[in-house]
């Protein structure tokens, strides 16, 4: 259903649905019309749900209370990203690329007639085909004829929503057999357009489009193997608003396939989430702060379930002299960074910690010194958080670990001055107001041979049964 097919053939659909008839129904907005009546709707499923509004998605969900609903999209829109952050909606996520794929290359330059000239002309000379997007109607001839008179030997199409059915279908068979070279076009081309050889896009007025919007947009290029380039043109960057210059910095930084949920994540800091119940699918909060609200939207939510969220204890931090950061060469995106120190911060066990230490290194390979060092610091702060330890601190040219009066009253003081001494023979230990205090030299390797002292001072601890 949609707005090319004949009325007379839409009435009839609309008929075999009222009967139950017809077992999938397909199709754009159109499908949202009062005299769509279905006789058992069991199941929605919303393709580019960025692209519908929420009095859209709701009035879908009226035919029927208990409809199940899948919704699609590379980029969510921050009100339906924020409602999975919080547990309302389930999220799962395809991050793995189709094969040969590789990342399109993105820059954002100001418009200018020499740079569109060569970039036309450097996509043509390998026999590749160019997107050129043109979101205004009223101009576009004009802008199609411009691109003509750079380039004289492209192969020029014309596409925009505002041409007939049949027009549409020819100027895209065209494109897609190769009669055109260079489509000039609107919006129209944002979704469902799949062209392997297409693989340069050039976008006019980047900075009128919202982040999800250029994401897809990029989308129509880089789908082979090729090398694929989107070049997202403004009129002047120091002219640029702050909002829209966070875009398409966040466009650049996003450059990696299967960028679209981290896309979604930034959007979501800048634009806002929006209401929970209301109309508004985005909007900021300014006074607390995306996290903060997001915290207190789930306690909220969490409360009403009846789950009570056990309070977390406050850790003690390790205050250790040591190099511990994550460095630009290993993430260079800002985004990845704090996502891996708010992480690594929420932590509380030492299986939960190598897990993540697991993941991170599938994900960007070999870790650098100073990541190492953050981890272990990060697993020192857990065992010190232990019932068994009631203090740690470093001195000068020492450090002093004092176990508590629980441990130190149910370990074997023989076995544990064995261990002790098997990790370095400058360790020293003595008994004081019932606790084991154990200070170790400060070294090179300090940290590491605290976490050993921990670690292992558990083995003395006596049985028991």
């Amino acid at each position: 259903m949609n707005r090319f097919v004949t009325a007379s053939k839409q009435r009839e659909t609309i008929e075999n649905c009222k009967e139950g008839k017809v077992d999938v129904l397909i199709g754009t907005h159109r499908l949202l019309g009062k005299d769509i009546k279905l006789k058992d709707l069991g199941l929605l499923i919303i393709d580019e749900e960025q692209r519908f509004g929420v009095e859209h998605k709701e009035k879908i969900k009226e035919l029927k209370a208990s409809v199940d609903v899948l919704s699609l999209s590379a980029t969510p829109i921050p009100r339906t990203l924020q409602m999975s952050l919080v547990g309302i909606r389930q999220l799962s996520q395809l991050e793995t690329p189709p094969d040969n794929r590789v990342s399109v290359q993105t820059y954002v330059v100001e418009k200018n007639s020499a740079l569109i000239k060569e970039v036309i002309e450097r996509e043509l000379s390998r026999d590749g085909q160019v997107f050129y997007l043109h979101n205004n109607v009223e101009e576009i001839y004009h802008t199609a004829r411009t691109i003509q008179e750079l380039v004289p030997y492209a192969k020029v199409a014309v596409a925009h929503g505002q041409m007939g059915k049949e027009e549409i279908e020819d100027v895209m068979m065209n494109f897609t057999s190769g009669e055109a070279n260079v489509l000039v076009c609107t919006t129209i081309i944002e979704t469902g357009i799949d062209i392997p050889n297409a693989n340069t896009i050039l976008v006019e007025h980047a900075q009128n489009f919202g982040l999800s919007q250029l994401y897809q947009i990029k989308g129509r290029v880089g789908r082979s193997n090729r090398l694929a380039y989107a070049y997202l043109m403004v009129p002047n960057k120091k002219q640029l608003s702050e909002i829209a210059s966070k875009r398409l910095q966040a466009i650049k930084d996003f450059a990696q396939l299967g960028s679209g949920y981290k896309i979604a994540m930034r959007d979501l800091t800048i634009r806002g989430a929006g209401d929970m119940l209301g109309p508004e699918q985005s909007g900021f909060i300014d006074t607390v702060g995306i996290d903060m609200y997001i915290e207190m939207l789930e306690e909220a939510i969490n409360e009403k379930k009846g789950i009570i969220k056990p309070e977390r204890k406050e850790m003690v931090k390790a205050n250790v002299q040591v190099d511990s950061y994550i460095p630009e060469v290993f993430a260079p995106d800002d985004f990845d960074k704090i996502s891996m120190y708010q992480t690594i911060d929420r932590i509380e066990s030492q299986e939960e910690l190598r897990a993540y230490e697991e993941q991170i290194l599938d994900e960007f390979g070999q870790l650098p010194k100073t990541v190492k060092v953050l981890f272990e610091k990060k697993r020192l702060e857990i065992l010190i958080n232990s019932e068994d330890v009631e203090k740690y601190r470093e001195l000068k040219g020492q450090i002093e670990i004092t176990f508590s009066k629980m441990f130190s009253a149910h370990v074997d003081g023989v076995k544990l001055f064995e261990i002790l001494t098997s990790i370095s023979k400058d360790i020293t230990l003595r008994y004081t107001d019932q606790k084991i205090i154990v200070k170790l030299p400060q070294t090179n390797d300090g940290l590491k041979m605290a976490i050993e002292v921990l670690m292992r001072s558990k083995e003395a601890k006596k049985n028991e049964n």
